[in-house]
């Protein structure tokens, strides 16, 4: 299948030469191309894992992005929600019909690009899906160089527009098996799970954070206290889900740390292991403030005020966290408020995410 990955970081490095290892035909873009150059220059991306070290043979890099999208079935994202934005802009001019596009994790991004697409005047009729997180712990070793850790082995999928999940999700199948749907785009964005596990981590480890040089959240930072307020805002996370009558399972938090039944399956200790998440953390610039609170977190409380769920902790985490960044992060621009759905009574909403715009 031929494969475009758009981006730069860990998780386009990993996806790029796992998809071509698999026999997929992977076109990589990313917007930096003097970043790119050492990957088009030896042709190949390095990937290491259990099975050891070896170059992966890139069909195309390029900083051209219709060159990447061009005959694509499948296009995958998996950067930072941060940049949705400019990358669907980037791509409106070149989306064709029947094209997928995979968003792990999404953010409620399959929404908002769809619409910024629209938008900019392609109507062209484009699935767009969102899973709950990357399908790799991964983490760049060099200029061409990326570590992965582990590989998801559940990834649950929502589809925006929902009519069209089961041609959707048969394409994303092809190249990612442990894909299964779990409904429309807003199911898909309720399991992401980075909204859930790093903004507890950021708020109760922002002193070791700034004092240390390398500091791993995921090891010493992930103590008793710390849990038990990750296990509640995953608690009203669940809570938000069943609020809008999406069903079992909801993939909750604790599997990831207690037994195999996680995304990732047993995986915590592998992370912590492989040592790869010791690292300097800037508390006010790092994506899991930019992208998985002041986004990801901030439409998760958005969600629960709509459906009318007690949602005391992400609320709490959210005030927190807007203290230091000195904004209100209720208003930010991944609300339901500021992406007019507030004002949508159920069934509205519901048929919206059906349909499409």
């Amino acid at each position: 299948m031929n494969i475009a990955i758009l981006g730069g970081g860990h998780g386009c490095y990993a996806a790029a030469a796992d998809l071509s290892e698999a026999g997929h035909s992977v076109r990589l873009w990313r917007r930096d191309a003097d970043a790119l150059a050492p990957v088009r220059q030896a042709g190949s991306i390095r990937l290491k894992d259990a099975e050891g070290a070896r170059d992966v043979p890139i069909a195309l890099a390029t900083a051209d992005i219709g060159e990447a999208l061009r005959g694509a079935a499948l296009i995958v994202i998996p950067t930072p929600a941060i940049a949705q934005e400019d990358i669907a802009r980037a791509m409106a001019p070149h989306l064709v019909d029947g094209q997928v596009v995979f968003l792990p994790p999404g953010t409620f991004g399959s929404f908002v690009m769809a619409r910024i697409v629209k938008a900019a005047g392609n109507p062209a009729d484009v699935a767009w899906a969102e899973t709950g997180t990357l399908p790799y712990l991964a983490r760049k070793h060099g200029e061409r160089e990326v570590n992965v850790t582990i590989r998801a082995i559940r990834l649950p999928t929502g589809v925006y527009p929902a009519r069209k999940a089961a041609e959707a999700l048969e394409v994303i199948r092809q190249a990612y098996a442990s894909v299964h749907g779990c409904g429309d785009a807003l199911s898909g964005a309720l399991m992401n799970a980075g909204p859930i596990i790093h903004p507890p981590l950021m708020v109760m480890n922002a002193a070791p954070l700034q004092h240390f040089e390398r500091w791993d959240i995921h090891n010493e930072g992930t103590q008793r206290a710390v849990r038990e307020v990750t296990d509640k805002l995953d608690q009203e996370r669940i809570a938000i889900r069943e609020a809008f009558g999406q069903g079992a399972p909801h993939y909750p938090l604790a599997d990831h740390y207690d037994n195999d039944r996680w995304m990732y399956g047993d995986a915590h200790k592998q992370l912590v292991k492989s040592g790869d998440w010791r690292e300097n953390i800037d508390l006010y610039a790092h994506r899991y403030i930019t992208e998985d609170t002041e986004l990801g977190l901030a439409f998760l409380a958005s969600a629960a005020r709509y459906a009318g769920v007690d949602a005391p902790i992400a609320h709490g985490l959210l005030a927190i966290v807007g203290g230091f960044l000195g904004r209100d992060l209720r208003r930010g621009p991944r609300t339901f408020e500021a992406l007019g759905l507030a004002g949508l009574d159920r069934d509205a909403l519901m048929q919206r995410l059906h349909d499409g715009e």
